[in-house]
């Protein structure tokens, strides 16, 4: 099937439409035409190559939205019409012990993702959701529930998962004291996803500005990171931090923070952290712990828990056009607080490449 996206083509280019195939149904495939996409920080490092391992040319987008249009043979979840999503995996090994247990971001054999990824069965590079079609294994396909957004539901596919799963493996209910690090696209859900659980949640914060947005997103404090009378009035003060913060950065004042038994999870930065003074990990029995995004099972219930708590990111719509704007803004931290493309302004037609 010919499609139409937008790609980038080198680490420095900006995105230009792009005419590509996607492959032919399978037998476990469903075909979707994309409504809306998120636009993630994730998207920006692959397409200029920070991590080092981008083919191009690369279609990002990996918080997707659509509908079906088509099913392959044995494919029978979904039916053509039918509002569906797709997030940062389409397909895993399905055999290894975590695959079994609904775990298939932490495949043994690997996942492949939505795009820069490698198709299991063609070795092709996988291309992502700024495009007008995608074709993907139905058991990695999302049912939208009566209720939810869906020009806002894309992030959940990435920045609500990451902050969900967190959630649930740490067990966080009502009365969890629950601190959040950052406040970004990743930080403003993980607060509003714990408040919805009940938690009592605090935004750490160098300064004090965003107090009124915290507290807007449902937060129930904010704790300055640079008044040090504060964080040392604050230590044995939570049972989970999630750490949003996508650049590297320092972890020891955030440690003492936590009661014994606790966990600071990191689920933004990705490379090295500076060096931590180990003693209050040891002495409180604390955990230093990372998260990727979750299971195809555990997203389809974070995305029911959203439709019916109406949890849903705060974003900016914008045109397929304005996309290396939106990353120019990325950039710079300038959006409140995920970006999502409306689809239905990417052109018809595009070069073939």
């Amino acid at each position: 099937m010919k499609t139409t996206g937008y790609a980038a083509h080198d680490h420095q280019s900006p995105l230009v439409p792009y005419q590509f195939e996607r492959r032919a149904l399978r037998d476990n495939d469903v075909a979707i035409e994309i409504l809306y996409c998120g636009v993630c920080h994730s998207d920006l490092h692959t397409t200029r190559n920070d991590w080092g391992f981008t083919q191009y040319p690369i279609v990002p987008g990996h918080e997707i939205v659509g509908r079906v249009i088509d099913t392959g043979a044995h494919a029978h979840r979904y039916q053509c019409g039918d509002l569906v999503a797709v997030g940062c995996l389409v397909d895993s090994c399905m055999e290894c012990d975590q695959c079994r247990k609904g775990e298939e971001q932490l495949c043994r054999e690997e996942v492949t993702e939505t795009y820069a990824g490698e198709d299991r069965i063609s070795g092709e590079v996988t291309q992502g959701g700024y495009a007008r079609h995608i074709v993907v294994r139905e058991e990695f396909v999302l049912r939208i529930p009566p209720g939810l957004d869906i020009a806002s539901a894309g992030p959940l596919l990435c920045a609500g998962i990451t902050t969900w799963s967190p959630l649930q493996t740490w067990g966080v209910t009502s009365g969890s004291r629950v601190a959040v690090i950052g406040l970004g696209g990743l930080g403003h859900m993980a607060v509003k996803l714990a408040a919805a659980l009940g938690a009592h949640v605090t935004v750490i914060s160098r300064t004090d500005n965003k107090r009124d947005d915290a507290m807007a997103l449902g937060a129930d404090a904010l704790l300055v990171s640079s008044d040090d009378q504060a964080m040392a009035a604050a230590a044995d003060s939570f049972d989970l931090i999630i750490d949003t913060v996508p650049v590297r950065h320092d972890l020891k004042p955030y440690v003492p923070l936590l009661d014994i038994d606790a966990t600071l999870v990191l689920v933004g930065q990705l490379g090295p952290v500076e060096v931590i003074d180990t003693m209050p990990i040891v002495a409180g029995r604390r955990r230093i712990a990372g998260s990727p995004m979750g299971g195809i099972r555990e997203t389809q219930q974070l995305l029911d828990f959203c439709a019916e708590h109406q949890v849903l990111p705060e974003v900016e719509m914008i045109r397929m056009d304005q996309i290396n704007d939106a990353f120019a803004r990325l950039e710079k931290a300038d959006v409140r607080y995920r970006f999502v493309i409306d689809m239905s302004t990417l052109p018809d037609a595009a070069p073939a490449d």
